[in-house]
């Protein structure tokens, strides 16, 4: 191979292997009073319809954030609404849809992930396009009233979701 080649050869894979121009990534998280006003605005909000029911909302990495289960409620309302706002955040979607998913491929693989729930209750939460996080509810008689909570609750902090 005449030097010429190897020289370009060399210079190729020098510049191949740079470092590409490394970044940080930078994107928005819940605050601490952010998730409280949440919570507490859909409790309210289920209270005032006469429904009892506990809310949890989830990080960007669907780690709990804040979990708190209303007056009189039942034992299994903790887990339900963890489990619909992990869902919520996990697949970007309300977790309503996730029935649907099911009735149409009852054999998605996501039936058999722990934590994933498909039962209306829970939305993401978003920036943009970016989901940073879910809230979920439940204890209302029926899900729909469950979501209506979790909207009012981030209807209450939509301008700070920017």
């Amino acid at each position: 191979m005449p030097t010429i080649h190897r020289l370009a050869a060399i210079g190729i894979a020098c510049a191949l292997a740079a470092p590409a121009q490394a970044q940080l990534i930078a994107h928005k998280d819940l605050s601490t009073a952010m998730v409280l006003t949440m919570a507490q605005t859909a409790i309210s909000t289920c209270t005032a319809n006469g429904y009892r029911v506990s809310v949890t909302v989830v990080g960007r990495n669907a780690e709990v954030l804040v979990q708190v289960r209303g007056d009189g409620t039942g034992p299994h309302t903790m887990e339900n609404s963890m489990r619909k706002a992990y869902t919520s955040r996990t697949f970007r979607i309300p977790s309503g849809e996730m029935v649907k998913r099911y009735k149409e491929n009852p054999q998605t693989g996501a039936v058999f992930l722990s934590g994933v729930v498909a039962a209306q209750g829970a939305l993401p939460i978003m920036v943009g396009d970016d989901t940073i996080g879910a809230i979920g509810v439940s204890g209302a008689p029926g899900g729909e009233k469950d979501e209506v909570c979790a909207k009012a609750a981030i209807d209450k902090v939509a301008a700070d979701l920017k």
